[in-house]
């Protein structure tokens, strides 16, 4: 009988363990574990007049896995919301509503319902139909229920195919009174909700901070999941499409005050910043949403919102914290890649623009070759190089002003590859020490303007293509 190994295609081959050792000259390397990354947060961290709670409703075929998330605001005070949303052609009928809810309520809205594992993506107007009753019966919980709705809908998991409406409607309405109400304010119903964002993440991504403004103190706290289909390309509400790039679900929810224009004017900054800035294979989702409300609930009712027109100095300073926030919350789905075990911070400087630093990152950030050598632990710098090169910039590039580094995390010194065009005797040592590291930093200067941008990605494993191979299986 022949073994298991030599019934494979040869294509496969390569992804055996049981495979011929001389078919590749890279070991099959572990997962880095990634349970420091989730730890219990206390009660207190997290922004008050907000309940939210997570549940197994059986959308999954898993009674453990949950697959439903409820978020409802409780605040007295006006709740402002704001969105980016995915610039695919091919919207999911969650963020087609989610949009139009913005729309018609001029950026208020009090509650969010998720589900996973199903993206009610390109389903019609069966699919428009699930999204607005998900909406609908959310509404149903909140304090003295909106007559149109002010909940916004995500959704994530296999495109293409219908929601089991029905089992996630049932979810939704137990939350309303009796036993099965397990709505919250606690970390484990922050936790819960965490949880039912998640597909193949594997960890719950959950983030909380304090931040001041004008001697105050607020809250801030958000999830997100993502771990594949990952390169976001996400704007505000109706923007013009771009590029084609992500499913990656987040919501940040602060107890701070802050008018819905400039909510939405801080969040489309943070997310070009964070988000927009990670990738894990360059591919993006029908999907892609990142929702903030502020409910105002740690301020006065009759202390002003956040404004950028009226308060500049205390708009910034939210702007800011929302910016920061939102890239700590991006970096956890690189970290939780499907297969990755590098997190690698890519670094352009001296671009002209924004932009062409961004673009440059970005083109980096997603080359199967330099994310392969990475995963080889091959410092071929020329693969950085090559992609470099290939973006066209607002102002002509010279290749005698470039120089590239390998950035090690442990505060000794870089490693020069490639200085003002003319490539280094590279020490293959020290470098195969840098890159064996789980976290490095790849470091690009262009040498023609002052501006700069950092782009968050991983290397391709061979777990990637296992876990991707048999997705729907």
């Amino acid at each position: 009988m022949p073994s298991a190994a030599s019934r494979l295609p040869a294509v496969l081959k390569r992804f055996s363990s049981t495979a011929t050792p001389a078919t590749t000259t890279i070991v099959t390397k572990a997962i880095p574990s990634k349970t420091h990354l989730h730890k219990p947060l206390p009660d207190s961290a997290f922004p008050k007049g907000y309940a939210l709670t997570g549940l197994h409703c059986g959308v999954k075929k898993k009674p453990e896995l949950l697959d439903l998330a409820v978020i409802l605001s409780t605040s007295s005070r006006p709740t402002s919301a704001a969105a980016c949303f995915t610039r695919n052609a091919f919207k999911a009928a969650p963020v087609i509503v989610s949009q139009e809810v913005l729309q018609r309520n001029d950026g208020r809205a009090r509650a969010i319902v998720v589900n996973s594992g199903c993206a009610n993506a390109v389903t019609g107007k069966q699919g428009m139909e699930d999204a607005w009753a998900m909406a609908r019966e959310t509404d149903a919980l909140l304090p003295e229920p909106p007559s149109t709705s002010e909940t916004l809908v995500m959704s994530t998991g296999v495109i293409g195919q219908t929601l089991p409406i029905a089992k996630i409607l049932a979810g939704i309405r137990a939350q309303s009174v009796g036993e099965k109400r397990t709505l919250g304010s606690t970390f484990d119903a922050w936790e819960r909700a965490a949880r039912a964002f998640m597909t193949t993440d594997t960890f719950p991504k959950l983030r909380a901070r304090t931040f001041t403004i004008n001697g105050k103190e607020y809250r801030m706290a958000g999830m997100d999941k993502g771990a594949g289909m990952i390169h976001p390309d996400m704007g505000p509400p109706a923007a013009p499409s771009g590029q084609l790039h992500a499913t990656l679900l987040g919501c940040i929810l602060t107890d701070a005050a802050v008018s819905p224009r400039s909510l939405q004017s801080a969040l489309t900054y943070a997310v070009d910043r964070s988000f927009n800035s990670i990738s894990v294979d360059g591919e993006m989702s029908t999907n892609d949403t990142v929702i903030v409300l502020a409910n105002g609930a740690a301020t006065a009712a009759e202390e002003p919102e956040i404004d950028e027109e009226r308060d500049p100095a205390a708009f910034e300073t939210f702007k800011q914290e929302l910016t920061s926030f939102a890239a700590d919350l991006a970096q956890l789905v690189v970290r939780d890649g499907e297969g990755a075990t590098k997190f690698v911070t890519v670094t352009v400087e001296g671009a002209p623009t924004y932009k062409d630093a961004h673009s440059v990152a970005s083109r980096i950030s997603t080359s199967a070759l330099v994310k392969t050598a990475l995963f080889g632990e091959d410092a071929n710098w020329g693969r950085i190089l090559a992609a470099t090169g290939s973006i066209p910039l607002s102002a002509p590039l010279d290749p005698t002003r470039v120089n590239v580094s390998f950035v090690p995390t442990d505060g000794t010194a870089p490693l020069p590859l490639l200085v003002n065009g003319e490539p280094e005797k590279v020490d293959e040592v020290r470098a195969k020490e840098i890159i064996s590291q789980e976290d490095l930093e790849i470091k690009v200067e262009l040498g023609i303007g002052t501006e700069s941008a950092k782009y968050w990605t991983c290397d391709f494993s061979y777990e990637y293509v296992k876990i991707n191979g048999d997705y729907r299986t």
